[in-house]
């Protein structure tokens, strides 16, 4: 019986030896199918198994993803099995290029590429090909279609991209159906996921923190990530049109790159411009009149009741009143004035009008007047979602801008599906948020997108795409009825809707009484309200309160000083949903500025400032919590004091809870 265990057991392990060997040979059986990051740590392997093609990521040869398959269901059949490698080719590149706007000013987009040409057995006889750009920080791919006979046009109905991960990793998320992107980011492992968007950040076992994205959403669907349940494994969930398909295509095509960032750290998640790189150079030519700035709206005195969006006898928008902020922003050097509700339309939220204003609001006027003060009307084009409206009046409302002098518009999308049917992150919406982007340009007007689809770097190509919403911004401590934004999610947004660029959260909310719905607040210390000026990045950012709630407080001065254009950007110290330490240096002089928020606990925080000028003294005035400060019982006191220190000091500051310190670095 003995003898006869050992030979079934002999048998047994020749059989898992000629299984192995045989995976082994289907794997590696191609040449040249490996491509590593510049530095050598990341590496991605191309392989086929029965007739599947697949790919594997290692970081200094640790697992980061497994065998993930990689193809397509397509309307005329499926494009995922009877597949070979027919050639793979690879190169290098390596440049610095420079934005006219952003988080600081040069960019290294340095890679490894892998193109691998793939051909479909079956009896439709397609090609496609796989594009692989490896960063020191991470990665990318895409799918090409040649021009070729025997696909022409032609309908994805899934994409069946996987991410197939080696442990269930810490996740933060929102789910794919959350209404604008305006949801809470909530912590759950990879196997408890259903169906989420991007940008999904995650934290490994082993401390290694992971983003995966999209970049240069083009003539395509958004991708979402659907979990399975039973595993630790995503695919690509496309948002669908209102008839079921997902992207229609003519050959030749590219969909956007799936990008994955790769961080040793939190911190260092925030760094990487991976999917800048992915997206083409701008394309606009000369960029010198796009500027970024900070701004103020009547915005805030409407969600508190005091005005109105439609004309009335509380009309927020009457000349009167926009006159006065104004002259309120000449005097603190704001760069305009938002105003929304100035056209007809309002009323029914259905048939506005692009080139009608109310009679009490006189564009002229105001915008001789703004001119005369060295402050632009910024305007506004709220559609309520019906997109054919906006498109048919389209370049008619950014000539009649144009004409006027206002150069930064913000656009809305509030009133559920696109037109009462199409998601706004279908085809159909990325369609519409280009065109509007491309118009635009056409006229030097900068755009501010709210309601969007999630960002993906475009701003790179088109650069007077500024900032965009697609957050639970501060509006929500407005009139949200679960009471507002809670304290940790200010640190969880750089690290997750942050990743996808410039985010419109609006903060700089002085006065936390309420007085629309008492029950709803701002969750955060005055201290706070300063520091999210430099943690949350926007190139155009508003001071959200209304001006009589500034102009006699001394911590408005941080607000007034605090630039939002940058040269260089650090991140000293953060751990996702708990604390955020930044620091950013301003492009117009040498100060550097500072912001340290916490979430709902007191903290002290450490802030090393090795990031200063070494050879350099610098004057700190420093914002922080006073004492006794506390989000819910007490968020005013605040303590303004001034310091010198140097690239060697490091500063200790008690935090309230949900509290902050912002800091202005002079050199003296």
């Amino acid at each position: 019986m003995m003898s006869l265990n050992k030979e079934i057991k002999k048998t047994y392990l020749l059989l898992l030896f000629f299984v192995g060997a045989l995976l082994h040979i289907n794997a590696q059986s191609l040449k040249n199918n490996v491509v590593k990051s510049p530095d050598g740590t990341i590496s991605i392997e191309i392989g086929i198994y029965k007739s599947r093609i697949f790919y594997k990521v290692t970081k200094k040869g640790k697992t980061i993803l497994n065998p993930s398959f990689l193809g397509f269901e397509l309307k005329d059949g499926a494009l995922k099995d009877n597949l070979s490698v027919q050639k793979i080719s690879h190169s290098q590149f390596d440049e610095t290029w420079k934005q006219p706007w952003g988080e600081e000013i040069e960019v290294r987009n340095h890679y490894n590429e892998m193109k691998v040409w793939v051909k479909d057995n079956s009896i439709f006889s397609r090609e496609f090909i796989i594009d692989f750009k490896v960063f020191d920080d991470g990665f990318g791919f895409r799918y090409e279609f040649p021009k070729q006979k025997s696909l022409t046009e032609f309908v994805i109905m899934d994409e069946l991209t996987e991410f197939n991960f080696p442990e269930d990793h810490k996740t933060w998320s929102i789910p794919y159906n959350t209404e604008f992107y305006e949801g809470l980011y909530k912590p759950n492992p990879i196997s408890k996921l259903d169906t989420v968007a991007t940008p999904l950040t995650m934290e490994s076992k082993s401390g290694l923190f992971l983003t995966i994205h999209e970049a240069n959403l083009t003539d395509y669907a958004a991708m979402n990530l659907a979990g399975d349940k039973k595993s630790s494994k995503l695919t690509a969930f496309l948002t669908p049109w209102s008839t079921g398909e997902k992207v229609f295509a003519k050959a030749p095509f590219r969909t956007p790159w799936r990008i994955m960032i790769i961080a040793d750290s939190a911190e260092d998640l925030m760094l990487s411009r991976l999917m800048l790189n992915l997206n083409e150079p701008n394309k606009l030519g000369d960029v010198s009149w796009i500027k970024p700035g900070r701004y103020i709206g009547i915005w805030w005195g409407m969600h508190m009741k005091k005005y109105t969006w439609e004309a009335g006898p509380n009309h927020g928008a009457k000349t009167e009143n926009v006159l006065k902020y104004i002259d309120f922003a000449s005097k603190y050097k704001f760069s305009g004035v938002l105003v929304e509700g100035w056209n007809k339309g309002w009323e029914d939220w259905k048939s506005f009008e692009f080139t009608q204003p109310y009679p009490d609001f006189d564009i002229k006027k105001i915008t001789d007047y703004a001119k005369s003060k060295n402050v632009t009307l910024i305007g506004h084009h709220e559609t309520g979602g019906n997109t054919k409206n906006y498109e048919s009046q389209l370049s008619d409302a950014f000539a009649y801008y144009k004409k006027y002098g206002v150069d930064v518009v913000k656009t809305g999308y509030v009133g559920g599906k696109l037109d009462g049917k199409e998601l706004h992150s279908s085809q159909y919406g990325v369609h519409h948020y280009r065109k509007v982007i491309e118009e635009a340009a056409k006229y030097k007007i900068m755009i501010d997108n709210h309601e969007p689809v999630m960002p993906t770097g475009l701003q790179r190509t088109l650069p007077n795409l500024m900032t965009q919403e697609g957050v639970r911004g501060q509006e929500w401590d407005a009139w949200s009825k679960d009471g507002g934004n809670p304290p940790e999610h200010t640190t969880i947004v750089p690290f997750t809707r942050g990743l996808a660029g410039p985010v419109d959260f609006t903060p700089g909310t002085f006065n936390f009484t309420n007085t629309a719905l008492p029950n709803t607040k701002v969750h955060t210390t005055l201290a706070k309200q300063l520091a999210l000026s430099v943690v949350i990045y926007s190139p155009l950012q508003m001071a959200s309160d209304m001006i009589e709630n500034y102009e006699s407080d001394p911590a408005f001065e941080f607000i007034t000083s605090c630039p939002t254009d940058w040269s260089k950007t650090v991140v000293p110290d953060a751990k996702i949903g708990e604390f955020v330490t930044i620091a950013r240096k301003d492009k117009a002089s040498e100060n550097w500025f500072l912001g340290s928020i916490t979430n709902k606990d007191t903290r002290t925080v450490k802030l090393d400032l090795k990031f200063l000028d070494p050879n350099k003294k610098y004057r700190a005035k420093i914002f922080r919590d006073g004492k006794d400060a506390d989000y819910e019982t007490n968020p005013y006191p605040i303590i303004i004091e001034e310091k010198e220190v140097d690239s060697k000091t490091i500063l200790s500051v008690e935090l309230a809870r949900s509290g902050g310190v912002a800091i202005i670095f002079s050199q003296l």
